[in-house]
């Protein structure tokens, strides 16, 4: 029997659909309250986080995740109920094995098993967990955050238990994520019968050189961390679907996945300058999911990569691939920030699942990365 195969499997049962926990972090709370931690309630609008931390020392080692899990689907697609925890063919299904019940059970069973055998262990530890990262993410870790800072608490190592092994457990490590710009963009023109074009003006039209001259665009080269910026159109949209009538205007959607070689600022100002040269009458909103951050490799890369190798053989890489986490959040007030956890070739799919072996090893691995960080001798963020 695995203790942590229990927990993974106990969470799993809980339809922690986001933004709701449903149950999922009282249960977290209690094994953490046994184990010494005292542990902070931050509810904020439909969005349960707890901060839980043991000790008040330097180094601070916070481990962070969410109970909140995307939809399912169809149920009746998938081969085995999604929240009830099924084992099959040497492998867990159910909505969130993998992203992230997993990581949080090894969270704790990897926690447990190091204060009972170092109950006055030097430093300290913590936890920081949200019901609010596949949602919209405003009322969740950011606001623990905001707490955190204005309260003047740094952590000096944190590890996001996010998905990010490609092919087996202890191929890579995330040290790092692009930001994520959004623009919503309305185009205006003269809507017309489409037989008299000179009587009307086609926003779509007016928009094409514009578009050509965004796509074509090269906006960096990245750097030996983060491939180059990218641009993409995720929805355009006109007309009254009518063949016979030229649009009033046009809407699009469009997404930069951008390095640490540009601001969010700068790609704006980019933007903008392209669509007034081209004197467009158009309104355009952005939204900054996140900046892009990175940890260099040190200290933290350092211990997890050497428990890594130590309970799987594999020389983990590093990558900032991907979509965006949490960890921008917490890296505003962390020194070093990794995103480490099981394969995520499931993630977010139909029978979601998690290797069975995998779920042990990844609680062996945080145990070890416990050791590693904690064993004194290392100093503080300042």
């Amino acid at each position: 029997m695995s203790a942590t195969l229990d927990l993974t499997e106990a969470l799993i049962r809980l339809d922690s659909v986001t933004p709701r926990d449903a149950g999922c972090q009282p249960l977290l709370m209690q094994r953490l309250a046994a184990a010494g931690f005292a542990i902070e309630i931050h509810r904020h609008g439909d969005v349960d986080n707890f901060w839980a931390r043991r000790g008040s020392q330097a180094p601070l080692l916070c481990f962070a995740g969410h109970t909140d899990v995307v939809p399912t689907g169809p149920a009746t697609q998938w081969h085995s109920p999604p929240f009830e925890p099924t084992r099959r063919d040497g492998h867990l299904f159910g909505r969130g094995a993998a992203d992230m019940k997993a990581s949080l059970a090894a969270f704790v069973t990897a926690i447990e098993a190091f204060v009972a055998e170092h109950p006055d262990h030097p430093g300290s530890i913590a936890l920081l967990i949200t019901s609010d990262e596949e949602g919209i993410a405003v009322d969740g870790t950011v606001r623990v955050v905001d707490t955190l800072e204005a309260r003047g608490e740094r952590i000096d190592y944190c590890i996001v238990g996010e998905p990010t092994c490609a092919e087996r457990l202890g191929d890579t490590i995330k040290n790092g994520r692009r930001g994520s710009l959004s623009g919503t963009l309305t185009i205006r023109g003269i809507q017309g019968h489409i037989a008299y074009p000179h009587l009307a003006r086609n926003p779509v039209h007016q928009f094409a050189p514009a578009l050509a001259e965004l796509t074509a665009r090269h906006w960096d080269e990245g750097n030996a961390h983060f491939p180059p910026t990218s641009f993409q159109i995720s929805n355009f949209n006109a007309g009254t679907g009518a063949t016979n009538v030229i649009p009033g205007d046009c809407q699009i959607r469009f997404n930069f996945r951008f390095s640490t070689e540009q601001t969010a600022d700068g790609l704006k100002r980019s933007v903008h300058e392209i669509l007034d040269r081209h004197d467009l009458d158009y309104d355009l909103e952005w939204t900054l999911s996140g900046n892009p951050f990175l940890t260099e490799p040190g200290k933290l890369t350092e211990c997890l990569g050497a428990a890594i190798r130590e309970a799987t053989g594999m020389e983990a890489s590093l990558s900032t691939t991907g979509g965006t986490s949490d960890g921008r959040f917490i890296k505003r007030i962390a020194r070093e920030l990794v995103e480490f956890g099981p394969v995520n070739a499931t993630i977010h799919k139909l029978n979601e699942c998690v290797a069975i072996d995998d779920i042990d090893t990844l609680s062996t691995i945080y145990r070890a990365t416990l050791e590693r960080l904690l064993a004194g001798g290392f100093t503080a963020m300042p």
